[in-house]
């Protein structure tokens, strides 16, 4: 089962409304994915804070319907 960019996209601006979000599905099998994410809640968080927010709003997504996410976060 694979999960597709626009339910990612979806879950993560539900857990930050201001986020800028590129995915780019890697393999074309709609299971690697990498993502770019942009948001204010980013701020003042280091890199594994940024990563945990991220991987919260997946709510228990990653590893199971979302095989392999590469994210890169920055914030605003």
């Amino acid at each position: 089962m694979s999960l597709p960019i626009d339910e990612i996209k979806k879950m993560i601006l539900e857990a930050m409304p201001d986020a800028t979000i590129e995915i780019k599905d890697l393999m074309g099998d709609s299971n690697h994915y990498a993502a770019t994410i942009k948001s204010s809640k980013f701020n003042n968080l280091n890199k594994i804070e940024q990563h945990k927010l991220v991987y919260k709003s997946l709510k228990g997504k990653m590893g199971n319907e979302l095989h392999a996410l590469s994210i890169t976060t920055e914030g605003k």
